[in-house]
């Protein structure tokens, strides 16, 4: 009777969300202090250092975003939610820069911390 109990014990564990658990931190996005030492790439419409790197995180954030939908670990609803945000700190950041002559080291932190805001609802 033991042996299967112990089969039954090892199959629900699997099966479980503990056992079975793939965590999200998998996802670049999810290493905070990795996506905020990340240096973008300056070029054709991106000329300011701060905005590539902005654009740099969205882009990896989005590709996370649609990776966790195509895995089914959010819905369709949220990844639309989310991609949405993600946008909007991306324009932002494109139209300040073309409202300013350069972003500084406030915008940067300000659309960082949106970006982690968004990334910790993915990878929570």
């Amino acid at each position: 009777m033991k042996p299967v109990w112990a089969l039954f014990l090892a199959l629900y564990l699997l099966a479980s969300p503990a056992g079975a658990r793939t965590t999200k931190t998998d996802y670049p996005a999810c290493d905070l202090t990795a996506q905020h030492e990340l240096v973008g790439t300056v070029g054709a419409e991106i000329t300011d250092l701060q905005q590539a790197h902005i654009a740099e995180r969205a882009n990896i954030l989005q590709a996370d975003i649609g990776n966790a939908r195509k895995a089914r670990r959010i819905s369709q609803r949220l990844a639309d939610r989310l991609w949405h945000k993600v946008e909007g700190v991306r324009t932002n950041t494109n139209t300040l820069k073309r409202n300013q002559a350069f972003l500084g080291a406030a915008e940067r932190a300000f659309y960082d911390r949106q970006l982690d805001s968004i990334a910790g609802t993915l990878c929570r």
